[in-house]
């Protein structure tokens, strides 16, 4: 994968590696560039990155990466592309599809799909997912087409600066709106469970409103303000209306064959423009059904 950025500089500053960090690159995109030649270059020489930026100064960045993630399998998988740039790719994610390969799951992730479509194209990436999503959990997932927009994209998951808005169909009549505060932490004697738990918990916090019901199941918009495992199948549980098809907190429900859980939008600055993008994707089918069997 090959990116080229350039920059007029209208102020200065100390140093190449000053102004680097201001815009985003990690200090491991910094050793990249340093180790490749002509990767950075000030009005057309290639210069060391202790050297000063003056107004009027061009700044050309190349940013290549000529191995991608050579541990993962291409999978031929079709992918639902939502939206796509130089910069960032948005898939809309299949239900039963993990987002990489594990001990037991080595192909058919999405990991596997996005390395086979680049393949395609003769253009080595390297797989960075910053928004992931459950195995069973479908919907807008974001990836970094390269090590600048994964620097500034990761660095703005950890500042809790990527809104994610799920729909989710829950057992029963929710209230109209809420705010769950409770910890969560791992369930006694379980890997993968989790559980509210007041005094060994983490913080959790979820923010939800009720946008439909029948008077046995409500469809809910959720906005998780933290991002603890499972947190929304956790916390609507809580509640008393787990998610339907929830085969670990609500097992005993078969209306859907996965928890009904969709990350129905994605709103985050774009890593390189700066311009605020809203991603959209629509609710699955088999959400859909249930909706219309109700």
């Amino acid at each position: 994968m090959i990116r080229n950025l350039d920059y007029k500089i209208t102020q200065e500053a100390d140093s190449i590696l000053s102004f680097l960090k201001e815009h985003g690159y990690s200090s491991n995109l910094i050793v990249h560039l340093k180790k490749t030649p002509e990767s950075i270059l000030k009005n057309g020489i290639w210069s060391y990155v202790n050297e000063p930026l003056h107004a009027g100064d061009l700044l050309h960045i190349h940013i290549e990466e000529n191995e991608g993630s050579g541990n993962i399998v291409p999978n031929e998988i079709p992918l639902s592309i939502l939206y796509e740039d130089e910069d960032i790719l948005v898939i809309d994610k299949p239900a039963n599809m993990p987002i990489h390969p594990s001990m037991n799951h080595y192909e058919q992730t999405l990991a596997n799909g996005v390395l086979w479509y680049y393949a395609t194209q003769q253009n080595p990436y390297t797989f960075r997912c910053i928004t992931r999503l459950d195995r069973d959990t479908t919907g807008v997932t974001l990836l970094a087409k390269h090590m600048l927009s994964a620097s500034v994209l990761s660095k703005a998951m950890q500042q809790k600066l990527i809104q994610k808005e799920y729909l989710a169909l829950c057992d029963g009549v929710t209230p109209e709106h809420g705010t769950i505060n409770a910890p969560i932490c791992r369930a006694a004697d379980s890997v993968i469970e989790r559980c509210v738990d007041f005094e060994k918990g983490d913080s959790a916090v979820t923010h939800f409103t009720r946008e439909w019901t029948n008077g046995q199941i409500s469809l809910v918009r959720v906005k998780p303000e933290t991002g603890r495992t499972h947190q929304i199948r956790v916390h609507m549980k809580h509640t008393g209306h787990p998610l339907l098809g929830d085969f670990l907190y609500h097992p005993e429900d078969h209306s859907i064959s996965r928890q009904a859980l969709h990350c129905a939008s994605l709103t985050f600055t774009h890593p390189i423009t700066g311009e605020t993008l809203t991603i959209n994707a629509k609710l699955p089918e088999d959400m859909q059904q249930l909706l219309s069997q109700s």
